[in-house]
């Protein structure tokens, strides 16, 4: 059966209980003649069966289940379970303390308000039993106070097992993400590493054709100089030799251990606005308010890092918008610089895997903001990506104040 673990723990526990309590309530009735309502409670165990056929056949394919789900299951089982002691000696059932399993299921399996509304379910059904126990249990007084004694007792340790499994669980689920997040971070820089070294390849492989199609444009330029086709080779010859230049200047930063500065906003917004110019020329970059008079952390790779997310709101844009927003705010630590394009937006899938691992895709937004989430991290900043309430995609980079 495929389901959610949570609920698929909760129906193998009560299989095994219908099983229990349908041998126990037989066992009792014919084997040691003790008087019990066994109709009643054969007919509440048939109903609690038809609950778990129910249960089972509904969840068989819910991979991932709600925690009202769990909750129902939970107050279902409370539910019978009373009933269950009810025909068969309230209070005074030596089995009472069942009661107390659902609390621990609620404790690793729900919230902390999932596990409050359990635990006072339990404590509302014991404290029933007790109010409607049989009188005959009530004709010693002394008995009297031992059963409300067993009440106390069980109180208490709904509320120790509530706070400690409960803190328990929380602590392990903080672990397993922190876990999580660091094998996710290993995985990323191994594929960066991965990546880095082919760049540096490529680069150093390129770097010696690009200078001789250098000398072969001012060849030509001294030769032709009024060839348009001539003169449009400037443009993409002088960014090669631009990135090329970056890339030495950041080896060389890495080498001296010299990678971060600190900068001002305005400062920032003019190179990302030059750059923009340079690289996108058929776009408008449009700044909708004033940079804030501050300064955050920076190094080498900030500016490639947000010409990587405008170069997918060019790719976003899909020639049919020429059009990008670019929005300043800021906080007391803190200062996000927001783009928006005019695309179709990102779906769930895309906007769940951004920034963390390698995608497929024709459109960008795959290795370049993995690249530019890495950098913003080792900033102190982060990026967040989301769709636009009207049209296209916002892409929010944060950075720290300094």
């Amino acid at each position: 059966m495929q389901t959610d673990p949570a609920i698929s723990r909760l129906l193998t526990l009560r299989s095994a209980a219908i099983a229990v309590q349908f041998f126990a309530v037989v066992s009792v009735y014919f084997l040691f003649d003790y008087q019990v309502a066994i109709f009643p409670l054969l007919a509440v165990i048939s109903v609690e069966a038809l609950f778990q056929l129910l249960s089972i056949l509904a969840y068989r394919k819910v991979n991932h289940a709600k925690p009202i789900a769990v909750l129902m299951q939970l107050t279902a089982d409370i539910l019978f379970l009373s009933i269950l002691l009810s025909l068969s000696g309230g209070a005074t059932n030596a089995f009472v303390s069942l009661l107390l399993l659902p609390i621990m299921i609620a404790a690793v399996s729900v919230n902390g308000k999932g596990l409050a509304y359990i635990a006072g379910l339990a404590i509302a059904a014991y404290s029933y039993l007790l109010f409607k126990m049989p009188d005959h249990s009530m004709h010693q007084i002394d008995m009297t106070h031992h059963f409300i004694g067993m009440w106390v007792n069980f109180v208490i340790s709904v509320i120790v097992i509530a706070f400690i499994i409960g803190a328990l669980n929380r602590t392990i689920k903080a672990r397993d993400a922190t876990i999580a997040r660091g094998r996710e971070q290993q995985l990323r820089h191994e594929q960066l590493l991965t990546l880095d070294g082919a760049a540096a390849q490529i680069t150093h492989q390129l770097a010696s054709p690009i200078a001789n199609l250098q000398f072969l444009y001012e060849e030509l330029k001294e030769q032709q100089a009024d060839d348009p086709i001539i003169q449009e080779m400037a443009k993409p010859l002088e960014q090669c030799n631009e990135q090329l230049a970056h890339f030495r200047s950041l080896s060389s930063a890495l080498r001296t251990g010299k990678t971060q500065t600190i900068i001002p906003v305005d400062v920032l917004q003019k190179e990302i606005a030059d750059a923009a110019l340079l690289h996108h020329p058929e776009h408008t970059l449009e700044w909708l308010n004033e940079p804030p008079k501050c300064t955050i952390l920076s190094d080498a790779m900030l500016l490639p890092a947000i010409l990587n997310l405008l170069q997918n709101a060019v790719l976003a844009n899909n020639q049919q918008h020429s059009h990008i927003e670019a929005r300043w705010q800021f906080n007391a630590d803190s200062v996000s610089l927001s783009l928006r394009d005019f695309g179709q937006g990102l779906s769930e899938q895309q906007m769940a895997a951004l920034g963390g691992q390698l995608m497929p895709s024709q459109h960008g937004m795959g290795m370049a903001v993995m690249l530019s989430n890495v950098t913003l991290e080792r900033l102190e900043g982060s990026l967040t990506v989301s769709n636009h309430k009207e049209q296209g995609a916002v892409a929010t980079i944060t950075l720290k104040v300094v």
